[in-house]
């Protein structure tokens, strides 16, 4: 895994009202030293990152501390490049007087003059982009803009770029000494980026957001059924992000699936579905390309439309539903939607190359008969002390998962603390402190931290019916 190491979401202007930038200036030679020293030694670390969505660059004061700053972090590394998330729009916005944010309203431009302005945080851009969703990519595309983000961008020895891959085909000609890469990127764009990292040599890579779901940012990929799911600000008790390629347990979705198939990463192709147990539209979040996950079993959900999604650098997929054919489909941008209606049983999938040549097969299996409680540890044993995971999955007798039965569960450990018990619903009000929550999706997650030498008894019960494991602590 290559590490990207970053700093701050803010330098000297505050995005909010209680963050760091109030001792920023203080501190900022201090954090730098901790940060490259801490890593100095840890290969897998390629770049050092002074910071993500800043607005300073927009006035000369901030652009002479980007150069300070590249500078110092020279002096305490110079095996390393240095380089930022810039937001080019953040940015231009902010030359214009729209970037600077104060608990009142008001700010400073660089002469000293107060005027009001209208705060251009990370958060008001992204509210702005869960509106304009990916045309927000062309939106620094100005010659305006790229001359006031030019100045640091060139400060920097690889320059990031969020949200601004309509200006990748334009800066061979407009910077060619510059070496750039997309440090934030849509997931849903994530072919079209990678064709422009293969095609363009000054364009080394790119990071789409995100790999895996966090607390906070509460629904910004959410694509929500509920009514209080429409807009940027999800009100109490949205919890969870609801983005990334891995839920906040570490279960892959569709967006993994397309990212794999675009890298070249899968073998055979991959299927994931669009929930079918919802009775209204999502209303969907800018940071998701979709929320479909590996899963055919939606008891009581029989008859409903149902979205397929199979993903593979083929040229072609076919969809087969208990042995028919549901049509062959040319993929484009390495991904088949096919819709049908749902039916339990052996959904699959076959990937075909361009001369029609079969490549693959991959299979989605109903649960049938008596769904259960299943718990895997994520290893056995353990050491004393450590913090070991168990999945919980509500599961037929063969192992496979059903989506629509989730339920609430109590945990019960012995020889261990129980750290936390929870699911990846992005809306819930239960507690990961509880010991007891409910599914989603027919999955949860708890976490034990091994007190001593011995066995580890954990317990899960609820409708489905009770489950036991034993982990041995060494």
């Amino acid at each position: 895994v290559y590490m990207l190491d970053e700093t701050w979401d803010m330098w000297y202007s505050k995005k909010s009202r209680y963050d760091y930038a109030e001792d920023f200036e203080a501190n900022y030679k201090y954090d730098l030293r901790a940060m490259v020293e801490r890593d100095y030694n840890h290969p897998c670390v390629i770049m050092y990152s002074i910071g993500n969505e800043v607005s300073e660059p927009a006035f000369e004061k901030g652009r002479k501390l980007a150069g300070e700053m590249v500078d110092y972090v020279h002096t305490l590394d110079d095996s390393r490049p240095v380089t930022g998330g810039i937001n080019l729009m953040i940015i231009a916005k902010s030359s214009k007087g729209k970037g600077i944010y104060k608990e009142d309203g008001s700010g400073a431009d660089t002469a000293g003059n107060e005027k009001k302005m209208q705060g251009m945080s990370s958060t008001m851009f992204n509210m702005i982009t869960s509106m304009v969703g990916s045309s927000m990519n062309k939106a620094a595309n100005s010659k305006t803009a790229d001359a006031v983000t030019s100045p640091v961008l060139d400060t920097l020895d690889i320059a990031g770029y969020n949200y601004a891959s309509g200006r990748y085909p334009l800066e061979g000609a407009a910077h060619p000494e510059r070496v750039i890469f997309g440090s934030e990127t849509f997931p849903q764009d994530i072919y079209k980026n990678w064709e422009m990292v293969r095609k363009y040599p000054y364009l080394i890579g790119d990071f789409m957001w995100t790999a895996w779901d966090y607390l906070g940012e509460a629904g910004i990929g959410a694509w929500a059924y509920t009514p209080d799911g429409k807009g940027f600000n999800k009100p109490y008790p949205w919890l969870l992000a609801d983005v990334g390629t891995f839920d906040i347990l570490g279960n892959p979705n569709g967006e993994l699936f397309w990212a794999q198939a675009v890298w070249g990463c899968l073998k055979n192709p991959a299927i994931a579905v669009q929930p079918v147990n919802h009775d209204r539209k999502p209303a969907k979040g800018a940071w998701r390309g979709t929320d479909a996950i590996p899963c055919w079993s939606f008891q009581g959900c029989e008859g409903r439309k149902a979205v397929v999604e199979v993903y593979t650098q083929g040229a072609a997929a076919e969809l087969f539903l208990n042995g028919k054919s549901l049509g062959k489909k040319k993929t484009k941008e390495c991904r088949a939607v096919f819709r049908t209606k749902y039916a339990p049983g052996r959904l699959e999938a076959a990937a075909y190359d361009r001369d029609g040549k079969e490549t693959g097969r991959s299979v989605l299996q109903s649960a049938n008969g008596r769904i259960g409680i299943t718990l895997m540890a994520e290893k056995n044993p353990v050491k004393a002390g450590e913090l070991v995971y168990v999945d919980v999955a509500l599961t037929d007798q063969n192992g496979n998962l059903e989506g629509n039965a989730d339920c609430r569960l109590k945990a019960e450990v012995r020889g261990a603390e129980l750290m936390a018990f929870g699911s990846a619903n992005p809306r819930t009000e239960e507690r990961f402190d509880s010991g007891s929550y409910s599914t989603y999706y027919g999955k949860a997650l708890l976490a034990v931290r091994a007190a001593e030498k011995g066995s580890i008894y954990v317990k899960v019960s609820g409708e489905a019916g009770t489950a036991e494991i034993t982990i041995k602590a060494e």
